[in-house]
C-alpha cells in the first residue's frame, strides 16, 4: 500500500483503553485511516458490512459475538484480512497465525504493532485479498472449541485490564479462580483480579495437571489444596492452605481424589 492508496482500517475491540490505544497507534502509520471503532461482536459486524475497511483488528473475544464468529457472520467471501488481538497465550492463537494474517497477544508494544501493520501491508500488496480470504476459510473449517493438543501451551499469562492500565498475571500466581456473572475473578494471594471470560474457556486452557475445577464457579490450583472436606449432609468443601474454603461439586469429588492422591478427610 502506498499513501496514495490509504489504508482504511477498522478496530472491533470491547476493550476502551485498547481500542483508543489501537487507533493511535494505527493512526501513526503513514497512509492508514481509522474509519471505525466497534466495541462489541455485532456492532463490528454492522461496521464491517457497512464501511467496507481495508483491514479489521479484531478482538478473540467479545460480547455479542466473539472475533470468529463476526467472520462467520459477515461470511469469508466478504470479510477484509484480518489480525485478531488477544490476552491469550500462543497456544490459543497458533491456529489464527497460520489462518489470518497477524495477531497481537495483549499486552503488545508499540514495535510488535509496527510489525504486525507492515506485514498487512506486504500481505495485502502480494497475496491479495481472495487469498487471505481462503486462509480464513481453512480456519473456520477447524472443530468447534478444540482443545489444546499436547505440543501446544497453556496459558502462562493473563492481561487485566484496572485503573486505566494493563497488567500482566503470571498464571503461576493464582490460587484460585471463581466466576462472577459474566466475569472471572482471579485469586492471588490477597489480591483478586477481574477478567471478562467464561470458566469453561479458562479450564480448557489452564495446565489441567496444575488446575482442576472443583465446582461450575470455581477453578483451583492443586498445590493450594490442604484438604478435602466432606459433611454427613453430603455436601463437599477444600481449605486450601491460606484457610479459605471452596465448595465441590459432588460430581468432581472422586476425580479430585484421585488427583489429590487422598482420601476424603471429615
Amino acid at each position: 500500500m502506498s499513501a496514495r492508496h490509504p489504508l482504511r482500517v477498522l478496530i472491533a475491540d470491547d476493550e476502551p483503553l485498547a481500542r483508543q490505544r489501537l487507533e493511535d497507534l494505527a493512526d501513526a502509520e503513514p497512509g492508514a485511516s481509522v474509519v471505525g471503532l466497534a466495541e462489541d461482536g455485532r456492532q463490528a459486524v454492522t461496521m464491517i458490512q457497512n464501511l467496507n475497511p481495508d483491514l479489521v483488528f479484531l478482538d478473540v473475544q467479545m460480547p455479542g459475538l466473539t472475533g470468529m464468529e463476526v467472520v462467520k457472520e459477515v461470511g469469508v467471501e466478504n470479510m477484509p484480512p484480518v489480525i485478531f488481538v488477544t490476552a491469550y497465550d500462543h497456544y490459543a492463537i497458533k491456529a489464527f497465525d497460520v489462518a489470518a494474517l497477524d495477531y497481537l497477544l495483549k499486552p503488545f508494544d508499540d514495535d510488535r504493532f509496527r510489525q504486525a501493520f507492515e506485514r498487512a501491508r506486504e500481505a495485502l500488496e502480494l497475496r491479495g485479498v481472495n487469498e487471505l480470504r481462503d486462509r480464513l476459510s481453512a480456519l473456520l473449517s477447524e472443530p468447534p472449541n478444540e482443545k489444546p493438543s499436547p505440543d501446544r501451551k497453556y496459558l502462562e499469562r493473563l492481561a487485566v485490564e484496572m485503573r486505566g492500565q494493563v497488567r500482566v498475571v503470571p498464571v503461576s500466581t493464582i490460587d484460585f479462580i471463581t466466576a462472577s456473572g459474566s466475569y472471572a475473578e482471579l485469586h492471588v494471594g490477597d489480591n483478586t483480579f477481574v477478567i471478562r471470560e467464561r470458566m469453561q474457556t479458562l479450564e480448557e486452557r489452564l495446565d489441567p495437571d496444575v488446575f482442576f475445577r472443583i465446582h461450575r464457579s470455581a477453578i483451583v490450583r492443586l498445590d493450594q489444596i490442604d484438604t478435602l472436606l466432606f459433611s454427613g449432609g453430603g455436601d463437599y468443601a477444600i481449605k486450601l492452605k491460606d484457610g479459605r474454603h471452596l465448595k465441590v461439586s459432588r460430581g468432581r469429588k472422586e476425580e479430585l481424589e484421585e488427583r489429590l492422591g487422598l482420601d476424603a478427610l471429615e
